[in-house]
């Protein structure tokens, strides 16, 4: 059973460490055997630590935990290690291999030699070590080097403990900095929030006070530019008005204006940020963002220029050559779209579900495979490219597989310098590509390659900066394929007629059907009626009626995140109803995670090759060695549990999240207290994610608020107008 929070009180313990069982260098975790003060047989603790060796001297608070598989253990959220003073301690110190050059033989001989005082010869008069028996002129460098850097990484360890940051953490800015940790944190703390990956500005504002810098230093001001700019960036903005800047720049660091001002001027002057104008609006941008949607605009230039690396194509005999081969009969509007392609160097398709986007490009693909084109398919998801590859019979890769990501640094190795092997790169889902995965793209493509662009402009912009498949479209500098017939197979389904409702800024039909459908809405007028009804909904009534598996096959969509009816809420919920397992689990980061759940990677980790909205499953936890293993599609793949601030629960998740991805079937729950997040684009993005059945849940006041409600689609970026400029070049 789960410990009662109430009856595992935070307990402080000492003692000194017999065993090291367990120790990861590059997180710190640590399964130790302790000789605790109080206790008469040795106890299991298990934290982090950067270093860590028997013979040492630990103090830990933290709380007991009665392991099933382990037993009792003390489970440390701080730990602290001081060198050992007894005889006895200071042997098992040097004999672990802590020091290099120094092993059981000769720990005891130096311990016999100097006793208590053998750290003080190293430090003080290490020529001294030469009178111990083999110990040479190179194994006495080697000691003293070894205790050097031990005593390094303790008083790192120890300044980022004073200033509050926790040990995880204080192991990750070690890795990063090194030696020179101290310095570089003292000189400008608030580098950890640009350089530590899981540190914001709010932790290395902690940091800042408490090394004694004011509120007011300019050094504080500074990073609150960007600071305010990465807070714009969560919500899809390149850059800011200045007039917006200013005000949220106060708000966040309560200073007074005129610092922001100056503050604003310095970071201009370095280049960090960067003043321009969108539709005659003073605006700042980051640095890299506005560059990044510099680049693409370059890029678009250059592959619209010229002719299509293909010899001309007749389309009236390719198209109903296509149509003879594909069984397929091409509307009017597809027969177009395919002139269209088959002319133009760069092509936009666009439109919503059931027009035949799908059939549309299989056949602008089938027509170029018979002229030998080189073709390349991608997808910014994973599971984006395996349904195109699904669809089209070719293979499509993530846009990150298909650049060869560096697992070291995240950079690409296809690049302007070593670009893409194809004639045409086929980009699906493209809405959900952000400014600076699409600048990495389209530097990758060959300049005599041609570009198609899939996507649905309607859907929710990518969850990452900008809007660029609705800014290459707005700017009317492209060739677009705007299709909007509805095939009759497709107008058969309720999903995408009420899609295509919801789109045109009318309710979908929310009357109780005659006959069975494939979308529905269940009323609940307050949010405890909506959690057990989506709870009985999903474990009980889908599986019974469809024959599909609650935890598989459903998704709950919400809104938003927070609330009784947001993401995080719903996730514990529906994990305790459909995965009501006690052991083994384990506890981070506020999550409980047990084996079976369903999980969601929330950032990129290029060393394990999983990325930002890819589910997978919990298929077992390690409490002796500190790891869970994930099986994503078929892959095991193993983290740390200091990791697991990268996984989230994945019973519910947010529509913004869902982007990209396609469920059997999907539950929305909607009611009027999401009215923050309620707008057309995301009730139609949600809808659109359900393939054999969708549930709207909840008020149908609230589903007309967000069909109504067309405002939160503007994000500040100046993609639009270089596009347009390449109309008038």
């Amino acid at each position: 059973m789960k410990p009662n929070p109430a009856e595992t009180p935070t307990e402080v313990l000492a003692g000194l460490v017999e065993r090291v069982t367990f120790h990861n260098e590059d997180n710190g975790f640590a399964v130790l055997r302790v000789k605790a003060r109080g206790k008469r047989d040795l106890i299991t603790v298990v934290g982090h630590a950067a270093v860590i060796a028997a013979g040492e001297f630990i103090q830990a608070s933290g709380e007991w935990n009665n392991d099933r598989q382990h037993g009792l253990q003390f489970r440390a959220r701080f730990l602290k290690a001081m060198p050992p003073t007894t005889v006895e301690g200071i042997e098992k110190y040097l004999g672990s291999g802590m020091i290099r050059g120094i092993g059981p033989v000769y720990a005891k001989k130096l311990v016999r030699a100097f006793g208590v005082q053998v750290f003080d010869i190293i430090e003080a008069e290490p020529e001294r070590l030469r009178e111990v028996t083999g110990i040479g002129p190179k194994r006495a460098e080697g000691i003293v080097a070894g205790w050097a850097e031990q005593r390094i990484i303790r008083e790192i360890m120890i300044f980022l403990h004073a200033n509050g940051v926790g040990t995880s953490r204080a192991v990750r800015i070690y890795k990063t900095y090194g030696n020179d940790a101290v310095q570089l944190i003292c000189e400008d703390p608030y580098r950890l929030a640009r350089d530590i990956r899981g540190i914001g500005f709010r932790t290395a504002d902690a940091v800042a006070m408490k090394l004694g810098i004011e509120k007011t230093a300019m050094i504080r001001a500074r990073a609150g530019i960007s600071y305010a700019l990465t807070e714009a960036l969560d919500d899809g903005h390149c850059g800011l008005p200045r007039d917006e800047l200013l005000p949220l720049a106060v708000k966040l660091l309560e200073i007074p204006e005129s610092l922001i001002v100056d503050a604003l001027t310095l970071e201009l002057d370095a280049g960090a940020v960067i003043a321009d104008t969108v539709e005659n609006r003073a605006c700042v941008f980051l640095a890299g963002l506005y560059r990044a949607e510099q680049a693409i605009a370059a890029r678009l230039r250059t592959l619209s220029a010229g002719r299509p690396p293909w010899p001309a194509i007749d389309a009236c005999k390719a198209i109903p050559w296509v149509e003879e081969k594909t069984g397929l009969t091409l509307a009017e509007s597809q027969k177009d779209a395919v002139r269209s392609a088959l002319a133009a160097k760069v092509t936009v398709i666009t439109g919503g579900p059931g027009v035949g986007k799908t059939t549309l490009v299989n056949a602008i693909l089938r027509i170029l495979a018979a002229k030998r084109v080189d073709l390349l398919l991608c997808a910014p998801t994973g599971r984006a490219a395996k349904r195109m590859t699904e669809t089209t019979g070719r293979e499509a890769k993530t846009i990150h597989r298909l650049l060869e990501v560096d697992p070291k640094n995240g950079s690409f190795k296809r690049n302007e310098e070593n670009t893409l092997d194809c004639e045409l790169l086929v980009i699906d889902e493209t809405s959900m590509v952000d400014v600076p995965l699409m600048s990495a793209l389209l530097k990758a493509v060959p300049s005599n390659a041609a570009v198609i662009f899939v996507g649905d402009v309607d859907q929710l912009a990518a969850v990452g900066p900008g809007q660029a498949l609705s800014d290459m479209i707005a700017s009317g500098a492209l060739p677009v394929v705007h299709l909007t017939e509805v095939f009759r197979q497709a107008a058969e389904s309720q999903i995408i007629q009420s899609a295509h409702r919801i789109n045109a800024g009318r309710l979908p039909e929310l009357s109780k059907p005659a006959s069975e459908t494939d979308f529905y809405f269940v009323s609940a007028d307050s949010p405890e009626v909506a959690v057990a009804r989506l709870i009985e909904i999903v474990k009980d009534r889908i599986p019974r009626r469809f024959g599909l598996d609650p935890v598989r096959d459903i998704q709950v969509l919400c809104p938003m995140n927070r609330g009784g009816v947001g993401a995080r809420s719903l996730n514990i919920e529906l994990q305790k109803a459909l995965n009501p397992r006690f052991e083994p689990q384990v506890e981070k980061f506020g999550t409980t995670f047990v084996v079976g759940d369903k999980v969601m990677q929330v950032e990129n980790d290029y060393d394990k090759e999983v990325y930002n909205g890819d589910v997978g499953f919990v298929e077992a936890i390690e409490l002796e060695t500190g790891e869970m293993a994930i099986d994503f599609d078929g892959r095991s793949v193993s983290f740390q549990f200091g990791e697991l601030d990268q996984v989230v629960l994945a019973y519910a998740t947010t529509i913004h999240k869902s982007q990209g991805s396609e469920y059997p079937a999907v539950v929305i729950p909607v009611l009027t207290q999401h009215y923050a997040m309620l707008q057309r684009n995301l009730l139609y993005t949600g809808v659109t994610r359900g393939k054999r059945l969708v549930i709207l849940l909840g008020q149908k006041k609230a589903i007309a608020m967000a069909v109504k409600n067309t405002s939160g689609r503007r994000r500040w970026s100046k993609l639009r107008e270089w596009v347009a400029q390449l109309g008038n070049g």
